[in-house]
């Protein structure tokens, strides 16, 4: 949540979506990108919502396929995604999950341990959760 706490209020809708890139951040006064990182990622769906203000967040999204991979001083992470639908609030440390997904991968940092397969798994440390063929609830506690 250190983060995101000052972000600013920010949604969007669209259509069919692509897209791929890279990113590195460090050190820089701004939501996001404090802790240092760097990582790859591609994506492609039909149909995605998204509204966020400081630590709220919501999310819908239709078909869609992703990968990506981050490196961070906090850990490492390496995820693919296939869903048919989801839906997905947040309100700080609590968040919820609906849908129908075959997420498939692992991270491993300060912030714990995730691994999934094809949607199911679980993520032990700060952030808890519980996934099942993508639904998931989490909990952060600090």
């Amino acid at each position: 949540m250190i983060d995101t706490y000052d972000r600013p209020g920010d949604a969007y809708a669209e259509g069919t979506y692509a897209g791929a890139g890279t990113y590195a951040a460090a050190f820089e006064d701004e939501p996001g990108k404090r802790i240092p990182k760097a990582g790859a990622y591609a994506a492609a769906g039909v149909g995605r919502a998204r509204a966020e203000y400081s630590v709220l967040e919501a999310e819908a999204k239709g078909p869609n396929a992703s990968a990506g991979a981050e490196a961070s001083l906090t850990g490492v992470a390496a995820m693919a995604r296939a869903e048919i639908a989801s839906a997905s609030a947040k309100a700080g440390p609590v968040g919820a999950k609906l849908g129908l997904g075959f997420d498939t991968g692992a991270s491993i940092g300060v912030d714990g341990l995730e691994a999934k397969f094809l949607g199911t798994g679980i993520s032990i440390g700060p952030k808890t959760s519980i996934s099942v063929l993508g639904s998931e609830v989490s909990c952060v506690v600090m």
